[in-house]
Formats: C-alpha cells, sequence, structure tokens
C-alpha cells in the first residue's frame, strides 16, 4: 500500500497494490498492520455499502458528532466518484477547506476521512458503488449534515442538477448546525 497526504493534514489517499496476471488481479485493500504503520490506528467495527443508480447523485456532506464522530475508510467497488472531505475542526488551519479525489474501481484508490470532517460524494458514472468501513457505529442522535451549497465552504460544483436526497437537500449551512470539533 502506498499513501498520499492531501491537502488537509490527517485525510490520506491510500493507493493498494495489484497484482494481475492471466486470470484477473488480486489487491489487498485492508491490512491493519500495514496501515498503522501508515499511521492509521483505529479499529473498523462496522462495513457500509451504498449504490447510487443515476449518474451525478451527490451524497453529503455528512458527519456524526461526539461521542460518536467516525474516521472513515472510503472505496469505490464500482463504477466512478468524487470523493470529497471537509475539515470541520474548529481549532484547525485547514477549517472549513475541503479536498476531493475521484476514486473509481479502477484506479482502487482509497480514501480516509478522520474524524472531525464532514464527508460526501458525487456519483461520477451510473451504478456507482461506495464502501467504507467506519469505527464508531451510526447514531441518529449525532447525525448530521452540512448543505453542500454552504458559501462558507465553498465546494465550486457546477450543479448539473445533482440528485439528492430530501434530508441533503434541506441540510442546514455549517453556521447553523451544531458542529462541535
Amino acid at each position: 500500500m502506498n499513501i498520499e497526504q492531501t491537502e488537509i493534514d490527517g485525510a490520506f489517499v491510500i493507493i493498494p497494490r495489484k497484482f494481475s496476471d492471466n486470470r484477473g488481479w488480486f489487491c489487498e485493500t485492508y491490512n491493519k498492520s500495514k496501515l498503522s504503520e501508515l499511521g492509521i490506528n483505529m479499529e473498523f467495527i462496522q462495513d457500509n455499502q451504498s449504490l447510487s443508480i443515476p449518474k451525478n447523485t451527490f451524497r453529503g456532506i455528512h458527519f456524526q458528532k461526539e461521542p460518536y464522530a467516525q474516521s472513515k475508510l472510503v472505496r469505490c467497488i464500482a463504477g466512478k466518484i468524487l470523493d470529497f472531505g471537509v475539515d470541520l475542526r474548529k481549532n484547525s488551519p485547514t477549517y472549513k477547506k475541503w479536498f476531493a479525489v475521484e476514486i473509481s474501481s479502477d484506479n482502487m484508490k482509497q480514501v480516509f476521512i478522520p474524524k472531525g470532517f464532514g464527508h460526501g460524494f458525487l456519483t461520477l458514472e451510473e451504478n456507482s458503488q461506495v464502501a467504507y468501513k467506519v469505527d464508531a457505529p451510526w447514531s441518529r442522535e449525532c447525525e448530521r449534515s452540512v448543505n453542500y451549497k454552504d458559501p462558507e465552504i465553498n465546494l465550486c460544483l457546477d450543479d448539473c442538477g445533482f440528485i439528492l436526497s430530501e434530508k441533503d437537500l434541506n441540510a442546514p449551512f455549517l453556521k447553523d448546525c451544531d458542529c462541535e470539533f
């Protein structure tokens, strides 16, 4: 596995090694000790997977507040997405800054989103599937969203008729959200 630091401290792109032959390929997508060597030391407790059928589906910007804040290890197992991490840590020098990484079933990149970040993605192909590991359970009481159109975050997206859930369409701006990282 190789690791690339994003523009924001604590968030990484992980590139697994792929071994190909005439049968196809093999790839190790998770190895706790190798990730630990790279500085990612947590116990993932749950795997999640989503399917977004139409292209231009936007999911996010989601996070959970304490005591159920989550770190995520995200990969795209079918299709292609633009994955976003937004720094929501108020004392961070990169507070409200974001990064985006194109991940796909072809490039096999993974994104590590630490606690204190919002997460979202935009599907760039139909039938995109995203799988991710989390290190804390889902909590309805701690689940939060920030509107992707928030001018303080300024994701710089050309909204070409994005498909969003009702929850994401009505998500508050950061200034109106009880984000306390």
